[in-house]
């Protein structure tokens, strides 16, 4: 894994602290700079990045009557909204105690837009770099030396009560931003085949559902969705038994539709003479 985030001469300058995280100052695609190390962060990774539809439409979305859209912009999931960007969560999370921690093992995940991790593979191999461990090297430092590479996800434990948050952010290219956020508890679980171990799950169901409602109101759209607009592509959040999704599916079509056009202009492709 240390072969994948090697950093070589033309890149830029590595730091003793945290090999990903850097200020960049280029526009994504542009040439490597030399960078200024940010703040030490959590274990993390390098991991392919989650294709996404840009063509997909969106479903039509309806309100309860005698009900308004919601501002759900505005809530939150234990101090994390949408349009967060990673640096303002890490006061929240990495620089002070919280309620959640990063989870022990590669707690961030990074990853290259695949528009963009096709244009980089196609420029390493034209320099005759076809090693598949040494071409993943070759991308990803090109990656993180033209501001590709991102905090893709962030995970979040609590372990005392077996809590989780997992973040989803959008590229470099949008801003880095949240884009969704999922809340897991153990409400759902049901420990044993005993009678009162289904009770007990309705009860702690019923526990989390009032303090869904104490926090959110009722829900506008169904039984279990808060929406802001009758198009799901814009803020909305659904609740499940022991969990809850914030989604901003417009936002994530945005920064992979803003990617995919940037990687088709700035493809460095042969000199080609006819």
């Amino acid at each position: 894994m240390l072969c994948v985030f090697g950093f070589d001469e033309n890149a830029a300058n590595a730091a003793a602290t945290d090999p990903f995280l850097y200020d960049i100052g280029t526009v994504p695609g542009g040439d490597p700079i030399k960078a200024t190390p940010a703040v030490a962060i959590p274990d993390g990774t390098i991991q392919d990045a989650t294709p996404v539809d840009i063509t997909a439409t969106a479903t039509p979305l309806y309100l309860n009557k005698n009900t308004s859209f919601a501002d759900v912009g505005g809530m939150d999931i234990s101090g994390a909204m949408l349009g967060m960007t990673f640096v303002d969560l890490q006061p929240l999370f990495f620089k002070q105690p919280s309620l959640y921690a990063p989870r022990k093992k590669n707690s961030i995940i990074y990853s290259v837009p695949p528009d963009w991790k096709n244009n980089l593979d196609y420029e390493c191999r034209q320099k005759k770099v076809v090693i598949p461990t040494e071409l993943e090297k070759c991308v990803n430092t090109l990656a993180k030396a033209r501001g590709l590479l991102y905090a893709a996800e962030v995970h979040l434990v609590r372990d005392s009560t077996n809590e989780t948050i997992d973040l989803y952010f959008t590229s470099n290219a949008t801003g880095n931003k949240v884009w969704k956020i999922e809340y897991q508890n153990d409400a759902d679980v049901v420990e044993g085949d005993a009678a009162k171990f289904s009770d007990q799950r309705d009860k702690k169901i019923l526990v989390f559902w009032n303090e869904v409602l104490a926090k959110y109101g009722e829900p506008n759209s169904g039984n279990d969705k808060w929406i802001s607009s009758d198009n799901s592509f814009d803020p909305m959040m659904q609740a499940f038994y022991g969990k809850l999704v914030l989604t901003d599916l417009g936002a994530n079509a945005m920064d992979a539709a803003t990617n995919a056009a940037a990687s088709r202009e700035n493809f460095r492709s042969k000199p080609y003479a006819f």
